[in-house]
């Protein structure tokens, strides 16, 4: 008995210190094994994210291009009414026939030199006199 209680205390701190080894290196099992997890974890979701940012930045890059498209769509929309009102056959009799009011011509003359008919004539001779006066 005088044998085992020498060897016990001197067992005693390599036995405590083998057994923290073998809790370390169990330990150090279970948070290599979840840190692997969360990588993975983390790797799925950066692609996914990745992913949509592609998604995100091409449709955005469309609608710029349609946005573009439709302003061009809208410039030449704008050049053609522009021109269109420029050339209004109807609008040149109209201002011809202001041109003449002031000039002192009467409805008849309105008429037969703008080709209008009369009730435009009374219109634009009417309109024509109140802005003037």
């Amino acid at each position: 008995m005088a044998d085992w209680q020498m060897i016990v205390p001197s067992i005693a701190p390599w036995a405590l210190a083998a057994g923290t080894l073998v809790l370390l290196g169990v330990h150090a099992i279970l948070s290599r094994r979840r840190i692997q997890r969360v990588e993975s974890n983390f790797r799925e979701r950066l692609e996914i994210m990745g992913r949509e940012l592609h998604a995100t930045s091409s449709g955005s890059m469309g609608v710029g291009q349609r946005v573009i498209a439709c302003e061009r769509g809208l410039h030449e929309l704008r050049t053609a009414v522009d021109e269109m009102r420029q050339n209004d056959p109807l609008r040149i009799s109209y201002d011809e026939a202001s041109r003449l009011v002031d000039l002192g011509a009467d409805i008849d003359d309105l008429m037969n030199t703008c080709g209008i008919s009369r009730p435009e004539a009374e219109l634009v001779s009417a309109l024509r006199r109140r802005q003037v006066a």
